[in-house]
């Protein structure tokens, strides 16, 4: 769908080039639609040796196992997005340790996936009943009986083989920058208070 107003100002928009590609502008006031965007998060919870999957119950991927995720909010760090979407979906607490994978799928909606390994902090996997069936901690062995997604089989393969600590949340900027979620590659300063 092509966007026709200015969510700025409401007048029409029109066609033109922007910095060398064709965009939606605005022809009363300075708005440019840069496009379509949409930012996935998707968590990789272990407890036991086991990794905590849902399955879909609605479409898009029906009937496969993924990761618990879903999608930001306006308003809403990405930390807490997919705590709350964990919670959500299978009643399993869980914090985030560290970002493990990114996904960037550029179609007409630009997706942005960031993926998470999560602390298991308690909880029992109960599913929604609405967006997952079914929700459990399962082992490679299981899983290979089952019907898990391609994405979800290389994420689990990143969390499995991943050597280094990931981009881990920096608690304590060298500036104070209230409302950013910051992330980095751990050094030996990640830990100063």
């Amino acid at each position: 769908m092509e966007a026709k107003f200015c969510m700025s100002c409401g007048a029409a928009l029109e066609t033109r080039d922007v910095d060398g590609t064709t965009r939606r502008a605005c022809t009363a006031c300075s708005f440019v639609h840069w496009g379509n965007y949409s930012v996935g998060v998707g968590a990789l919870v272990m407890r036991a040796g086991k990794l905590l999957l849902v399955r879909r119950a609605q479409e898009p991927g029906k009937g496969r196992w993924t990761n618990p995720g879903g999608y930001i909010e306006q308003q809403e760090l990405i930390h807490d997005t997919i705590q709350r979407e964990v919670l959500e979906e299978t009643g399993v607490e869980a914090v985030v340790t560290k970002i493990v994978a990114l996904r960037d799928l550029p179609r007409s909606i630009h997706n942005l996936y960031i993926a998470f390994d999560m602390e298991y902090v308690g909880g029992e996997p109960i599913p929604d009943g609405v967006e997952v069936d079914a929700a459990g901690f399962y082992s490679l062995e299981e899983m290979a009986s089952m019907n898990v997604a391609d994405f979800t089989r290389w994420l689990i393969d990143v969390a499995i083989h991943a050597e280094s600590a990931g981009l881990v949340v920096d608690e304590n900027p060298i500036v104070p920058m209230a409302g950013y979620g910051l992330y980095r590659v751990p050094d030996d300063r990640t830990d100063r208070k």
